[in-house]
């Protein structure tokens, strides 16, 4: 079984999460930002991967730390289950629908961080969450996972429909490029013979 169970505590925040790549039972997700929980919900749901966390950040602040530390324990997660990635498919890609809104996102699990970042939002916030931290979430975890990742917005204007079709599609992009592809018989999945 491919997973991990991270642990990150900070003055900021204490967190403990829980991933497995290959499904099982899902966890309880409680970030205390309820818009939080419910993007990690859907990603866990439609990745079909097995997600438990528990994160007590420092709220009284604002939200922008623990959804910033969620996201670098995510990314840590993927980092540790993945391994050398030997067998995995590497490049995944999907395009998301949620009512008016469409967003697309591509992933290479290329050992290099990079984001892309495409979305726009007509809102200062999502439900409690500052609209701007979907982007700090997103990049904490690329820069963790050692994860390439576009995402683009193209259509939409309802900003939780927009940011629903993004965790949405992240989870099914990832969900293709962690697949073991028989083809490959365990070989890493790069010329170089490293990610």
């Amino acid at each position: 079984m491919r997973q991990s169970t991270i642990t990150r505590k900070t003055a900021e925040t204490d967190i403990t999460l829980k991933l497995c790549l290959d499904g099982g039972e899902a966890g309880t997700i409680d970030t205390g930002v309820g818009f939080l929980d419910h993007m990690l919900t859907l990603f866990a749901r439609h990745g079909r991967f097995a997600l438990t966390v528990q994160c007590a950040g420092d709220l009284h602040v604002d939200a922008h730390h623990t959804v910033e530390d969620v996201g670098i324990c995510l990314g840590a997660a993927f980092d540790v289950s993945l391994g050398e990635r030997r067998g995995i498919a590497r490049y995944g890609e999907a395009t998301v629908p949620m009512d008016e809104a469409l967003v697309q996102c591509a992933v290479d699990i290329s050992g290099r961080a990079y984001l892309a970042y495409g979305l726009s939002f007509d809102v200062p916030y999502l439900g409690g969450m500052d609209a701007s931290l979907v982007e700090e979430f997103l990049l904490a975890f690329c820069r963790r996972a050692g994860v390439t990742l576009h995402v683009r917005q193209l259509a939409g204007k309802n900003a939780h429909h927009i940011a629903e079709a993004c965790f949405k599609a992240l989870a099914r992009a990832m969900r293709a490029a962690v697949a073991v592809d028989p083809a490959l018989g365990g070989e890493i999945p790069s010329t170089k013979g490293v990610l």
